[in-house]
């Protein structure tokens, strides 16, 4: 077994998902920890319920998975990255490019470190990444990658990233605290955005760039159904019964 669905694994997953959001009460999102039960019954793993990077595992293959669900328009926290003396790096921050780049780097060793040490914690010898996207026209994605492994356990390359403190935004109630951007050299693009000053939150922009291409085997997706295509309660009662008999 390896990080990676089989075709049959991935129909029986799909299957599941586009099922559940023909119920009733289904709205225009699908949970992470729906998704995340859904995706362990079909690999045959344990959905772990920690704070740890993997949020599913099989033991027998030495395999884990981070599984991740939200909307395309919300942005997908990474974690809450909690730095070590990350007062201090903030202020030295404002000081030169050097201490800028070194806080940045330890943002991204700080998710190096998380993954490593969910390697070691469940003798794990890959982890794979889980992702189902809900799309503006209703379309949803979902797909798996390879993060990282016992050989290769970087996630990221702290020397792929520049960074910079966003400007302050004002609201009318109130003025948001900066955040720390990062951004990929290669592409020019902002990938990160840290909320050191506040909740610790980093954002992963950068995500967009692991979506597959539409004829990637390791993907599937469907539509999210209109409300007159759902069931109806006494529908869904009447399936219930009937499972009773």
């Amino acid at each position: 077994m390896s990080v990676y669905s089989t075709p049959e694994q991935l129909e029986n997953m799909r299957d599941i998902l586009s099922n559940f959001v023909r119920m009733p009460f289904s709205q225009a999102n699908i949970p992470g920890s729906l998704v995340e039960s859904v995706f362990a019954h079909a690999r045959g793993g344990s959905v772990l319920n920690t704070y740890d990077f993997v949020d599913v595992v099989h033991a027998d293959s030495r395999c884990g998975w981070q599984v991740k669900s939200t909307k395309e328009t919300t942005p997908v926290t990474w974690k809450r990255a909690k730095i070590e003396n990350s007062a201090e790096l903030i202020q030295k921050s404002a000081q030169s490019a050097a201490d800028l780049q070194a806080l940045g780097d330890a943002i991204i060793n700080f998710c190096n470190e998380h993954a490593r040490a969910s390697l070691e914690k469940y003798n794990l010898n890959e982890i794979g990444y889980a992702r189902l996207i809900i799309h503006k026209d209703m379309r949803v994605t979902y797909f798996e990658r390879l993060l990282c492994s016992k050989d290769d356990p970087l996630v990221f390359n702290p020397h792929d990233f520049v960074w910079e403190w966003s400007e302050p935004k004002r609201t009318r109630t109130k003025e948001q605290l900066p955040a720390l951007h990062g951004t990929n050299i290669r592409t020019e693009e902002k990938w990160w955005a840290w909320h050191g000053r506040g909740e610790n939150q980093l954002h992963f922009s950068g995500e967009s760039v692991w979506w597959p291409p539409e004829d990637s085997p390791h993907m599937f997706s469907f539509d999210l159904p209109r409300e007159e295509d759902k069931l109806s309660f006494e529908q869904l009662n009447e399936l219930i019964r009937g499972s009773r008999t």
